[in-house]
């Protein structure tokens, strides 16, 4: 049985957290919360939401986001159960909280996402060993197959070579000491 969390606007979210009735909770993985967030929110990230334990009294509504709502729609029975009260989601996320002029915190300094790291890193590889492949040689496409099967291989496992390499990168490092 899926829980329903009822979705509530971003102008309603706003109004009870300034009225101290509601705690956000931002379900996104810390490297994206770094990046940009809705100052006052609470980090906790989705991967490790049974591990850890909310603290928000129970008569304070909890009101879970993410970036878009995605993530927490997908998520309903693990939100529902790890809020002691009253539980609801940010319809449209951060982005949605954003369009209607309410304030971000932002990090323009914090590395990108590792996720849309691998993203711009498995791209450009692709399109490179595609460029290549009709360029240069046909054996260039092996390239792209290569990081085709990589992205598959994460898929399947959970584990991705491509974003562990990643972290390794300066900029991703500086981040995390």
């Amino acid at each position: 049985m899926t829980a329903t969390l009822h979705k509530l606007s971003p102008q309603d979210v706003h109004t009870r957290i300034a009225a101290g009735r509601a705690v956000l909770v931002d379900i996104r993985e810390a490297d994206e919360f770094a990046r940009a967030h809705i100052p006052g929110a609470l980090s906790q990230p989705l991967s490790a939401l049974e591990q850890a334990h909310l603290g928000v009294d129970p008569a304070t509504d909890v009101v879970f986001t993410c970036r878009t709502g995605m993530r927490t729609a997908g998520a309903c029975d693990r939100l529902a159960a790890a809020a002691q009260g009253d539980a609801y989601v940010l319809d449209g996320g951060l982005e949605a909280w954003s369009r209607a002029g309410l304030p971000v915190a932002q990090d323009r300094s914090a590395p990108l996402e590792i996720n849309r790291q691998v993203q711009i890193a498995a791209g450009t590889l692709i399109l490179t060993g595609v460029i290549l492949g009709f360029l240069v040689a046909p054996g260039w496409f092996g390239l792209s197959g290569f990081v085709g099967a990589g992205l598959t291989f994460a898929g399947l496992t959970g584990t991705c070579g491509m974003a562990r390499v990643l972290m390794l990168a300066p900029w991703n490092r500086a981040a995390r000491a």
